[in-house]
């Protein structure tokens, strides 16, 4: 792919200098996941009413696997739902299931299925519900190409009042004839009614396997993810929705990862107003860091990026902003050979907060990919721990703008 333009500084985000810290996350407080023993790939989201929706995926006493989903109201978690079962499920650790609420009050759901004897030919459902998640719609499949080929690394929005909108990494060049084994980033919209609308290739040639993102503001949607280009330079990039269509991609900034693989590690955005807020993980010139931008304008252009690990990252970034559009990461930082923790911060312009450990966990894939939400002044947290088996866990930490 061509990048149209560089739009970061010239700074390499080394991070030698840290920045300054101010202390204002409040304590941790862990409270019982409505998750059994077997759960994992948790997801979280929260409305405009005070509820939040926890999904995961349960791994059954039979070894089958079902998708799940519970409703917080502030105070208890309600009776737990299935969103699928009995499906031949594509299950990965990085690559899973999530949940969104659309315009109109629905619910809508993704995950993954296999499409063929390939390892990795798999495809996207998605379904909505009209009862809080009690009854499912028969799935839709948003991709048209009918091929037995990589479709994932889904994120997912409402599009207007009823319409649901999806951005994907797709491999269907790996199951052409005379194609390159390129993968591209296409994005397009289911209507209530199962019909597709809106296709679009974003990116040509993008990274194989990391994590799509993507947030909305004043000045519209942007989808972020990592990019590769012909000399597998493997930085972050970006794209926005326009009057005229999608733009084309961008530079977060100009990392310069050189990577012959793919790190499976994607990038996260969140937006308010005209700012958007991008974090991720690079190790561009063998050093392990995670960073985060910031945009002004709506993604247009973005300043240089703030260090926010540890100086040991695994990456795994999830990132939301608060009332003030001030950004609140979290991320894994690889304590020892064996084990990892779950941190989260705040970063106030140049300034960090101090970190906040929700908890120890080990560093191998099966420890997914923590997810933030923020509900009201409260920042809820997701993430899965392995021994003695898989266990999706939640806390929830105040938002208080006082020095603790």
């Amino acid at each position: 792919m061509s990048l149209a333009m560089l739009t970061a500084a010239c700074d390499t985000g080394t991070g030698a200098a840290k920045p300054p810290k101010t202390t204002t996350l409040g304590v941790v407080e862990e409270f019982a996941a409505p998750a059994p023993a077997g759960s994992r790939t948790s997801m979280i989201v929260t409305d405009d009413k005070g509820s939040a929706y926890l999904s995961w995926t349960e791994q059954r006493a039979d070894s089958s696997f079902a998708i799940r989903l519970a409703k917080w109201n502030g105070a208890t978690w309600d009776s737990t739902r299935t969103i699928a079962a009995d499906r031949p499920f594509f299950v990965n650790w990085a690559d899973f299931p999530a949940i969104t609420k659309l315009g109109n009050g629905d619910l809508s759901a993704h995950w993954l299925e296999r499409e063929g004897a390939s390892t990795y030919a798999y495809g996207i459902r998605t379904v909505r519900s009209r009862d809080d998640g009690r009854t499912w719609s028969a799935p839709v499949t948003p991709h048209t190409d009918g091929l037995a080929a990589e479709h994932g690394f889904v994120s997912l929005w409402a599009d207007g009042g009823r319409n649901l909108g999806l951005v994907w990494l797709d491999g269907r060049k790996s199951a052409m004839k005379d194609s390159t084994r390129e993968m591209t980033v296409r994005t397009a919209v289911v209507r209530e009614d199962g019909t597709i609308s809106k296709e679009a290739v974003l990116d040509a040639r993008t990274c194989d396997c990391c994590q799509t993102a993507t947030a909305k503001g004043t000045l519209g949607r942007v989808i972020v993810y990592r990019d590769r280009s012909d000399k597998d330079i493997r930085d972050i990039a970006i794209v926005r929705e326009l009057v005229g269509g999608w733009s084309p991609p961008v530079l977060v900034h100009a990392d310069d990862w050189y990577y012959p693989g793919c790190p499976v590690n994607g990038p996260q955005v969140a937006a308010s107003g005209k700012t958007v807020v991008v974090a991720w993980y690079t190790a561009a010139h063998d050093t392990a860091r995670v960073l985060v931008a910031t945009s002004t304008d709506g993604g247009a252009t973005f300043g240089a990026p703030v260090r926010i690990d540890e100086g040991d990252p695994i990456g795994r970034v999830s990132i939301v902003l608060d009332s003030r559009a001030e950004p609140i990461v979290a991320w894994l930082e690889q304590r020892t050979t064996d084990e990892a923790e779950v941190l989260v911060r705040r970063v106030t312009g140049t300034t960090v907060s101090e970190t906040r450990s929700l908890a120890r966990t080990s560093g191998a894939r099966q420890s997914g990919f923590p997810r933030l939400a923020v509900l009201r002044d409260t920042l809820l947290a997701t993430w899965t721990t392995t021994k003695p088996a898989p266990q999706v866990h939640v806390a929830r930490l105040p938002l208080s703008s006082s020095a603790r």
